[in-house]
C-alpha cells in the first residue's frame, strides 16, 4: 500500500471518530496544538531556518521566500489563531432549516463534516496549521500535501500537531502528511475517491489548474488573485493615495495584493503623478499605458502581459481609462474573481461597480487586503475560493461543512 494510500485510510478511520466527538473536545484538543506550538518554537523555527537556506539556494523569489519564513510572531499568531477557532461556533450538527410534512414526519437540515480533506499546497507552512486547525473543528481529517520548499517545516509541525493529540480524545491519525515529494504522489491523491471526500489546492495557477484538470476526487478551487482598484473621478485623493499603497505594499507576495491600478482620465491629470511618486518611495515599479506615461513618464510602457500577470512583488501595472464602465469591461476581461475595489465619493457609481463585478469579494473605499478570513471574522481561512459553488471567498467553518436530512417519524410508511 503506497504512502498516499496509507495515510487516507488512516484519515477516514480518524473522520469517523472526530464526527461524533463534542465541541468541547474539539476545542481542547485546538487549544492542546496552541501550547505545544509555543513550547516547541526553537525547534519549529531551527527548520524553518534550514527550509529558508534551502530556499536561498534554490534563487526562490523574495515572495516566496516571505511565505516560507517562519519568525516568533507568525508562530504565535498561528496558536493564536487556533485559540481564536476556539471562541467560534461550532457549526457541526447546526440545524439548518425543519420541514414539517402533513404526514408527521419532521425532517431536519443538519451540518456535518465534509469527511477527508486533501490539501495540496506550496510554501506557506502557517497554511499546515491553519487547514489542521479548521479541520479539526469542523470534524474532519486532514491529509496534507505540501511543497519540497517547507518540507522540514511541515514534517515538524505536523508532529508537533500529531503527538499534541495523543493527548487528546482525538486520534492524531486525523492530521496526515505526505511525505512523498514526487508528483505521483500528487496525482494518486487527486484520483482517490475512496480515500478523501474533497480536494482544496492552494498555490500558484500552474498547481490549481493541474488540480482542477486532473482530479477526479471534488475540488474546493481556490483561485490566483489578479486585484484591481479602480479610481473614479470623484475619488478622495489622500483616500485613494492611502488604500492603492496598503494594497499593493502591505505583503505584495499574497493574493489579495492589488496588481492593477486603473485610474479615470479625470482623476489622473490632477493626481496621478503623485500617486507614482508615493508609491516610488515605497520601491513600488509602474508599468504603466501610454496614458499613464503622459502623467509619470518615469514608467515602464506595460503591454498585455502586463494586464494578466499576477506579480506577487512591488511591481504595478497602471492603466488610464475614460470611464467606470471601462474599468469594470478591463476587469471582467483580465481579473481572476478574487478581489476588486473602487474609489469613488459617488454612491451611484459604487453601487454599481459593487453589483456589476463578478469577484468573491468587491471593495468601495477599501483594500483589497481585507480579503482574509480572519478578517471577515471566520478566524483562519483554508483558502480563498473565487469558484461559486459550494463556497467563495474566504472559506472558513462553515464552508469546510455539507449537510444531511435526519427524518424523524412515529411510524410513518409511504
Amino acid at each position: 500500500m503506497s504512502d498516499v494510500r496509507q495515510k487516507a485510510k488512516a484519515a477516514k478511520g480518524a473522520a469517523k471518530r472526530l464526527a461524533i466527538l463534542t465541541p468541547e473536545e474539539k476545542n481542547k484538543a485546538l487549544k492542546t496544538i496552541a501550547r505545544a506550538l509555543r513550547d516547541r518554537k526553537k525547534e519549529i523555527l531551527e527548520q524553518n531556518r534550514e527550509d529558508l537556506r534551502a530556499g536561498e539556494q534554490a534563487d526562490l523569489s523574495t515572495a516566496l521566500m516571505d511565505r516560507l519564513k517562519l519568525t516568533d510572531e507568525r508562530l504565535d499568531g498561528m496558536a493564536r489563531g487556533l485559540e481564536e477557532l476556539i471562541e467560534l461556533p461550532d457549526p457541526v450538527g447546526e440545524e439548518l432549516e425543519t420541514i414539517h410534512r402533513k404526514n408527521g414526519l419532521r425532517i431536519q437540515k443538519v451540518r456535518v463534516p465534509l469527511g477527508v480533506i486533501g490539501m495540496i499546497y506550496e510554501a506557506r507552512p502557517n497554511v499546515t496549521v491553519d487547514a489542521a486547525g479548521l479541520a479539526l473543528k469542523t470534524g474532519n481529517a486532514i491529509l496534507l500535501r505540501g511543497s519540497s520548499s517547507a518540507f522540514r517545516s511541515n514534517i515538524t509541525l505536523v508532529q508537533v500537531m500529531q503527538e499534541a493529540l495523543s493527548d487528546t480524545s482525538l486520534p492524531p491519525e486525523a492530521i496526515g502528511l505526505v511525505e512523498d515529494l514526487n508528483r505521483d504522489a500528487v496525482q494518486e491523491m487527486l484520483t482517490l475517491k475512496d480515500g478523501i471526500d474533497v480536494i482544496i489546492p492552494r498555490g500558484g495557477s500552474g498547481l490549481i489548474q493541474r488540480v482542477v484538470r486532473e482530479s477526479t476526487v471534488p475540488v474546493l478551487e481556490t483561485g490566483v488573485g489578479n486585484c484591481h482598484i479602480y479610481i473614479d473621478r470623484s475619488a478622495d485623493p489622500q483616500i485613494a493615495q492611502t488604500i492603492v499603497i496598503n494594497g499593493k505594499t502591505d505583503r505584495p507576495g499574497v493574493c489579495n495584493a492589488t496588481e492593477t491600478l486603473l485610474v479615470h482620465q479625470d482623476w489622473a491629470k490632477e493626481h496621478l503623478r503623485r500617486l507614482c511618486h508615493a508609491l516610488g518611495e515605497h520601491q513600488v515599479e509602474i508599468r504603466g499605458c501610454s496614458r499613464t506615461r503622459e502623467q509619470f513618464p518615469e514608467a515602464a510602457l506595460a503591454d498585455e502581459t502586463d494586464w494578466e500577470t499576477e506579480y506577487l512583488d512591488r511591481v504595478l501595472a497602471v492603466k488610464v481609462v475614460d470611464s467606470a464602465e471601462e474599468a469594470m469591461e478591463h476587469i471582467d476581461r483580465y481579473g481572476t474573481r478574487h478581489s476588486e475595489a473602487i474609489i469613488t465619493e459617488n454612491d451611484d457609481i459604487a453601487r454599481r461597480f459593487l453589483q456589476g463585478v463578478d469577484a468573491a469579494a468587491v471593495y468601495h473605499n477599501a483594500s483589497t487586503r481585507f480579503t482574509d478570513g480572519s478578517q471577515f471574522g471566520f478566524g483562519a481561512e483554508i483558502g480563498i475560493s473565487t469558484q461559486k459553488l459550494h463556497a467563495r471567498g474566504p472559506m472558513g467553518l462553515k464552508e469546510l461543512t455539507s449537510y444531511k436530512y435526519h427524518v424523524l417519524g412515529s411510524g410513518q410508511v409511504r
